[in-house]
């Protein structure tokens, strides 16, 4: 065989391996933590990733899990993640202490905290007043002084919440916070009786939730992956809510082998139910949406109860429409 002829098999493997290496060094690497377990409620991020949405937009994404024992503000200013699931609220406080961060898509329209009452007990907001309510650490700086304020009640009325659902089972006086999607779950699965849950941004409550939050470095850097990373995670919001979200829950119950079937299915129903992701603005601007109006909503209430200093976070240093503003990624 001519010596061309003998080389022309060589020559296209070594083209298949330069292509192959080319096409790998295209994927960016991207680590995005979440903010918990991972559960129904990060389903979009899970089911962008199993489907290969973030591979088709050009990235290699890790999708770390976070947890009550992971800092991810801590992590994110210190290069350990490139974003991370956020909280408005959160977010706007890191200005404070001199971490520069930006959230750049917001996958919930509504923050997912609500107050638990038993029926007939508690049956609308005003009833709050002389029950004992059950705060946790966090909720003390953030939806505690605006409920506080909206219904008039006191400091006195709260004790600890230790993520321990039996004191509210055991007397119908006692109040809890909680996630929509977990503990009404845990006491009617547990307790036998369907508690009244009230989700406070129906309440007005206004800050959005599982935020997508990116230092502000990151955002001036690395834009492309930034707005791959959004556009991809939208698109398997809509794919997890909408479609089959089988893909996405492997991966899920792999990460986080306590999580089950039942409780997946509950929060995928609640999430569809409340209008979580597709509601609000996103049911006409889409998926992941974040407003000027709503923005400064959250910052002004921060500033009115004075748990944030204005004079040291400048509210459009905190968030940037640009990644969410021609997604349109509608249910």
């Amino acid at each position: 065989m001519p010596r061309i002829h003998r080389c022309i098999p060589v020559l296209a493997c070594a083209l298949a391996c330069v292509l192959a290496a080319s096409a790998a060094q295209a994927q960016q690497k991207f680590v995005f933590m979440s903010n918990w377990y991972a559960q129904a409620e990060h389903g979009g991020f899970y089911q962008a990733q199993a489907r290969g949405l973030y591979k088709a937009a050009g990235l290699d994404v890790t999708l770390k899990m976070g947890g009550p024992q992971v800092n991810g503000m801590q992590l994110l200013a210190a290069g350990q993640t490139d974003c991370f699931m956020g909280y408005d609220v959160q977010t706007m406080k890191a200005w404070e202490q001199g971490i520069p961060v930006v959230t750049v898509a917001a996958a919930f329209q509504k923050d997912a905290a609500v107050l638990i009452g038993h029926p007939g007990v508690v049956d609308k907001l005003e009833d709050l007043k002389g029950k004992t309510i059950l705060i946790g650490a966090a909720s003390q700086t953030s939806f505690w002084p605006w409920l506080k304020a909206r219904y008039g009640l006191q400091d006195s009325q709260t004790r600890p919440y230790t993520f321990n659902i039996q004191p509210f089972v055991a007397d119908k006086n006692v109040v809890q916070q909680g996630y929509l999607s977990s503990e009404p779950y845990a006491i009617e699965k547990e307790a036998g009786f369907k508690p009244r849950v009230f989700l406070l941004s129906d309440f007005g409550w206004p800050p959005y939730s599982t935020t997508i939050v990116c230092m502000e470095k990151t955002v001036r850097e690395r834009p492309q992956a930034v707005a791959a990373f959004v556009r991809a995670s939208m698109e398997g919001w809509k794919s997890y809510l909408k479609g089959d979200p089988g893909p996405a829950n492997a991966l899920i119950k792999r990460d986080n082998p306590a999580m089950t079937d039942d409780k997946i299915a509950v929060g995928i129903r609640l999430m569809n139910d409340s209008g979580m992701v597709f509601g609000g603005d996103a049911a006409t601007l889409g998926a992941g949406v974040i407003t000027d109006e709503r923005m400064k909503k959250t910052y002004d209430m921060l500033v009115a109860m004075k748990l944030l200093d204005a004079s040291r976070v400048e509210l459009k240093k905190t968030y940037t429409t640009q990644f969410v503003k021609d997604i349109k990624v509608l249910p």
